[in-house]
């Protein structure tokens, strides 16, 4: 997949529990930024603050080798204490952080966006990127139709940070979302079974 990407960017999201049993997360990190991945999302939710901590500070050894970010999705003070690239969080969490702005300069800040006008808010909120899905159906969003392309088009038109395409992006329909004004695409089922 990463060979695909042109001069768009992978960003690889975490998922520990779709690893092959033979394999461990930092492996697949390593193989995954090795290849071509842009930035990698640690994204396990379960994860109380010092497991979160201690598995992002083994991560950022290898995101620091090859030189790319590290973000912590869901725990600011993980992202803020291993000195991550960023943080990322929910659309309605990044409205709650309000006040924080003084936090929020500290480090880049990502936002997931499914719907046009919270894109704009974000945009307006002082988000640095969007992760706007899910695009196409995925196994992550079982049942839910995928938003398609132009919903994608229509986010990327709406603002003037980067946005990234996620949700059930593959071989088979990558160069779809390429095609488009997204700044790349986020990827976790292909990239953890890698």
């Amino acid at each position: 997949m990463f060979n695909l990407k042109e001069n768009k960017k992978i960003y690889v999201v975490t998922n520990r529990r779709l690893i092959d049993k033979n394999s461990n997360l930092c492996e697949v990190i390593e193989k995954c930024v090795f290849k071509g991945a842009d930035a990698v999302i640690l994204r396990e939710k379960d994860l109380d603050y010092e497991m979160l901590k201690h598995l992002g500070e083994k991560i950022k050894i290898i995101t620091d080798k090859y030189n790319i970010p590290l973000i912590i999705n869901g725990n600011i003070k993980v992202a803020l204490d291993i000195n991550a690239y960023g943080f990322h969080t929910g659309f309605q969490n990044f409205k709650n952080m309000k006040g924080n702005e003084n936090i929020l300069k500290k480090i880049a800040i990502g936002v997931s966006v499914h719907r046009e006008e919270e894109a704009v808010e974000a945009e307006k909120l002082g988000a640095n990127y969007l992760i706007a899905g899910h695009i196409f159906e995925t196994d992550c969003k079982l049942g839910l139709k995928g938003r398609g392309i132009e919903f994608l088009e229509k986010i990327c038109k709406s603002v003037t940070i980067p946005v990234i395409a996620i949700g059930g992006i593959k071989e088979d329909n990558i160069k779809k979302v390429l095609n488009t004004k997204a700044y790349g695409v986020a990827i976790m089922s292909s990239a953890m079974k890698i």
